[in-house]
């Protein structure tokens, strides 16, 4: 081989050496909470973007809220029920694919005609409120179920009070509502 030939092929084998080098490993992130336990867990739809796990019905029920109480044999709505159906009139306005069932319910003392017809009040009450929020009347269907479908079986006041409700059961329209 010539002697001016080497540093050609020098350079030129350096060229190509540069150019298969592997790329610069990515930064390092340090996650400070990994050590703890305490690490934040996803739990929504990374798919759906930022209101992929709010437009679920799972989230209308952890986190609005699904349930209002009533006081034995009452169908007016207490302050902490209005702020419960507040919540959920923002989020059905802002979901307009979904609808809601507003189920009555009621106590297992008195007969079951009088305790489905306090739970179909209950549920008058509730989707009246919601309408005057704002959500349209023709996205909100009521059921009463009266005594039958007790969230707790009792027989003193404190699981009574759970079983004075109104429970709201949203659904995207279109999926079986």
């Amino acid at each position: 081989m010539k002697a001016w030939m080497k540093p050609a092929l020098a350079t030129c084998l350096l060229g190509l050496a540069a150019c298969a080098q592997p790329a610069p490993p990515a930064p390092l992130v340090t996650d400070p909470y990994a050590s703890t336990g305490a690490g934040a867990l996803y739990q929504g739809d990374l798919a759906g973007g930022a209101l992929g796990a709010e437009a679920s019905a799972q989230y209308f029920s952890t986190q609005v809220g699904d349930t209002v109480l009533f006081a034995a044999e009452q169908t007016s709505l207490t302050p902490e029920a209005r702020t419960i159906l507040a919540r959920q009139a923002d989020w059905l306005k802002k979901h307009g694919n979904f609808s809601a069932v507003l189920q009555g319910h009621a106590e297992e003392t008195g007969t079951r005609e009088y305790n489905l017809a306090l739970g179909a009040r209950r549920a008058s009450a509730a989707q009246e409120y919601l309408v005057a929020q704002g959500v349209a009347a023709d996205r909100i269907r009521t059921l009463s179920f009266g005594k039958e479908r007790p969230a707790e079986t009792c027989s003193d006041e404190a699981c009574y009070a759970n079983n004075r409700r109104v429970v709201t059961v949203v659904s995207e329209t279109g999926a079986g509502s």
